[in-house]
């Protein structure tokens, strides 16, 4: 006799799989024999052509391995299997550890991210990568008031992050104003240029205003990349002056850094200031936001991003309320272009392309839209995994692409998916059933 009562076990609809699994070869055919099986290389008098079709095979049928692995851990579940329940008492648990690692979190980064100069190991490559760590972390928290609290999809970021740059590096070379005397003089005029942004998307949203914003972004680096006389076309700006340590320059010298400090001379002195300063605007940034959100303009932004209509409703100004999240985005995004010019001491339209608006934009989406942590947390993975992909140059986008695919069906909603409120109540108040039948009685 056979158990009726049997748990039934996992099958395959052969046919179906066998039918997706040639589809799925074709698909990788496709995309990885153009792009991986033929290669161009330097030859005489032009360029060659090689072939890698071993390289291309293994992945393609990588791909269809892992795509039959899914289905037969994943997809061939009998649909009449009842789901695994998780018991809400192990639910709340999971939430209140989640919020105890939540608190400990940022304290915990913030310590390591004082003391890390000062480690045994760190050395110059790594205080450069976490520069650029820290400026991207930077701008996606600038964004993130965009994108995440007001809901405006900006996909034009880059061009603020540019006009900060040049504000610095024009200023400093026409006028000779310092580097502190720049910094609020970018971001006042990044501000202003999102306000001038602001105006002609009032009465878009979703993909019209991405489109906008695009172009935005595109015309601000062709008007770079055409002024000579101005920006210096594609040539860029070069000799923009370093920051000092308030007046005292990182030379050698009677009157440098290491004299004045009693410290011997070494180049590093300057890429830990730089580490320092990246680190301080970061964190007001970060304070600036999350006072913002407590305030009524923070609560506009997140009432424009959950209904533009039932915001109008309200009596909320639809117009000031974009207008100041895209000026106070624009602003951050100005601080850190100011410091990548004088950082760099050198700026050209090549650095302000889309890519660099694509990458911030999925810091923010993959780190959680409206989430501080999560935007640091995608920022050390996304630019600290460049890094790590050096190596492998021809498939670091690959790689790349493939992370952000499996993230987004693993987290959809990003890293970070759930945040503070913004106005919470500090003690829920119960409602009797006495009251309850003195409110039916009036």
């Amino acid at each position: 006799m056979t158990n009726s009562s049997a748990r039934p076990g996992r099958h395959l609809d052969v046919p179906r799989v066998a039918k997706d699994l040639v589809v799925t070869a074709l698909i990788a055919t496709a995309i990885f024999g153009s792009t991986i099986a033929f290669r161009t290389v330097s030859a005489a008098g032009g360029l060659g052509l090689t072939t890698r079709f071993d390289v291309a095979f293994y992945v393609i049928a990588a791909v269809v391995v892992g795509r039959l692995l899914l289905w037969i851990f994943f997809w061939s579940k009998p649909a009449g299997e009842p789901a695994v329940e998780i018991p809400a008492g192990i639910k709340s648990g999971f939430a209140h550890v989640a919020a105890r690692l939540g608190k400990i979190f940022g304290p915990a980064m913030l310590i390591i991210a004082l003391v890390f100069p000062f480690l045994p190991f760190t050395d110059r490559y790594l205080l450069d990568l976490s520069i650029l760590i820290l400026t991207y972390v930077m701008l996606g928290w600038g964004l993130n008031i965009v994108v995440g609290l007001a809901g405006l999809l900006d996909l034009g970021y880059v061009a603020f992050y540019a006009i900060g740059a040049y504000s610095y590096a024009l200023l400093a070379q026409y006028f000779g104003f310092s580097f502190w005397m720049c910094l609020p003089l970018a971001g006042i005029l990044a501000a202003f240029w999102g306000i001038i942004l602001g105006f002609p998307v009032l009465r878009l949203r979703g993909d019209y205003l991405a489109i906008v914003t695009l172009a935005f972004g595109e015309i601000i680096r062709v008007v770079l990349l055409n002024w000579y006389k101005f920006t210096g076309g594609p040539d860029g700006l070069s000799g923009i002056p370093r920051p000092s340590f308030f007046g005292i320059p990182f030379n050698r010298g009677e009157d440098g850094f290491a004299e004045i400090f009693g410290l011997e001379y070494s180049s590093i002195h300057r890429i830990v200031f730089m580490y320092f300063l990246i680190l301080a605007l970061a964190l007001i940034t970060n304070f600036v936001t999350n006072r913002l959100r407590r305030l009524p303009i923070g609560r506009a932004w997140e009432a424009l991003r959950e209904d533009e209509i039932a915001c109008r409703s309200l009596g909320l100004n639809t117009t000031s309320v974009k207008l100041t999240a895209f000026a106070t985005g624009g602003m951050f995004a100005g601080f850190a272009g100011s410091f990548f010019a004088t950082r760099q001491g050198f700026i050209s339209p090549e650095s302000f392309t889309f890519i660099e608006s694509a990458l911030i934009l999925a810091i923010v989406v993959l780190g959680g839209m409206g989430s501080q942590v999560g935007v640091v947390i995608a920022s050390i993975v996304m630019i600290g995994g460049f890094e790590v992909f050096r190596e492998a140059e021809q498939y670091r986008m690959l790689i790349f692409g493939l992370a952000m695919v499996v993230i987004m069906i693993w987290r959809p909603r990003g890293l970070i998916s759930t945040r503070i409120p913004s106005i919470f109540l500090k003690e829920k108040k119960a409602v009797s059933a006495d009251m309850v039948s003195q409110g039916e009685g009036h």
